[in-house]
């Protein structure tokens, strides 16, 4: 754990997202917490709609101890070769690299996550692997700890990997007590899910529509693939290749899926038992939704309630 001031620098460039920056900034500077955080940039920075005044340049990042790399708003954009040969000097005097969402974008570049596992936000682990092969990323997950490398989803995963460094830092009772500070859970494993499920598409105009509003009214029942293709009226092997067309998936498996996002809605949503859920979900009994529901989602449903249950209930 970490007793002395260790200099924490956010490397910044135009066109970071203004909410993965300013939430892990306002974490890291917690009363409770001795880093020394700087913004290191050349000249002022565009943050969102703001404009950021770094304390140090790019070429000082090498000093830091930690460096976190906010998300990129735009990861089309050509990345800021000055940030990423930055990034890649502190990596080679021994800093901790930290990237939050589409940040992990600048670390591949710098072959930081060669031969790694690692992650983004979902809707960019597609391109994030396309564009640098040998990365092993992992759409699945919150967050991935690689020791000198982190690298977290989107969005609330970067609140988690920062609570995640103060935890690796000053240990849990600290962590606990920022995490306390900013009302959010005081730890989510990096291995769970994002918590991001298929749902059913959206808009008319498809083929499907109605197939979807009719097996959405019957999750409680047991529907076969032969009962939704009898339903759509064609036989299943034409279905399958609707799925896929619509869905990028099998039927089986998008109403799997399906069933798991109403367990979860009904997890956030009521006070019914795991059972009651089971059963409304169309899972049978609580030990088979519990089975899928963690295999699926990466966490048990009593977790999964929790952490996503309103305060106050319903």
């Amino acid at each position: 754990m970490r007793t002395v001031s260790d200099m924490l620098a956010f490397a910044v460039t135009d066109g970071m997202l203004h909410f993965e920056l300013t939430a892990t900034y306002e974490i890291f500077t917690a009363p409770q917490l001795d880093y020394e955080v700087m913004f290191c940039g050349n000249a002022s920075v565009r943050v969102g709609r703001f404009t950021l005044e770094p304390d140090l340049p790019l070429d000082r990042l090498d000093r830091a101890e930690t460096v976190v790399v906010p998300a990129i708003e735009d990861v089309d954009e050509p990345l800021d070769l000055e940030l990423v040969q930055a990034v890649r000097a502190a990596y080679d005097k021994g800093a901790r690299i930290v990237s939050l969402c589409t940040g992990a974008f600048v670390l591949a570049e710098a072959g930081l996550l060669d031969g790694l596992r690692a992650t983004t936000h979902w809707g960019h682990t597609d391109e994030l692997a396309r564009r640098y092969p040998r990365v092993e990323v992992d759409p699945d997950v919150l967050y991935v700890d690689n020791g000198q490398v982190l690298t977290s989803a989107g969005k609330a995963a970067a609140i988690d990997l920062s609570l995640h460094v103060i935890r690796n830092d000053y240990g849990a009772a600290t962590a606990n007590t920022a995490a306390r500070r900013l009302v959010v859970p005081p730890h989510r494993d990096g291995g769970q899910a994002q918590f991001v499920l298929a749902p059913v598409p959206s808009g008319e105009g498809h083929p499907l529509t109605e197939l979807f509003d009719w097996v959405s009214a019957r999750f409680d029942q047991m529907i076969t693939v032969e009962d939704m293709a009898r339903q759509a009226s064609m036989s299943s092997r034409h279905l399958a290749r609707l799925f896929r067309a619509v869905t990028g998936t099998t039927p089986l498996q998008w109403l799997h899926t399906q069933r798991i996002r109403r367990a979860q809605e009904l997890l956030e949503m009521t006070d019914d038992s795991v059972d009651q859920i089971a059963e409304a979900s169309g899972m049978g009994t609580a030990t088979t939704l519990r089975r899928h529901f963690h295999r699926t989602v990466g966490v048990p449903p009593d977790t999964y309630r929790r952490t996503f249950r309103p305060v106050g209930g319903k």
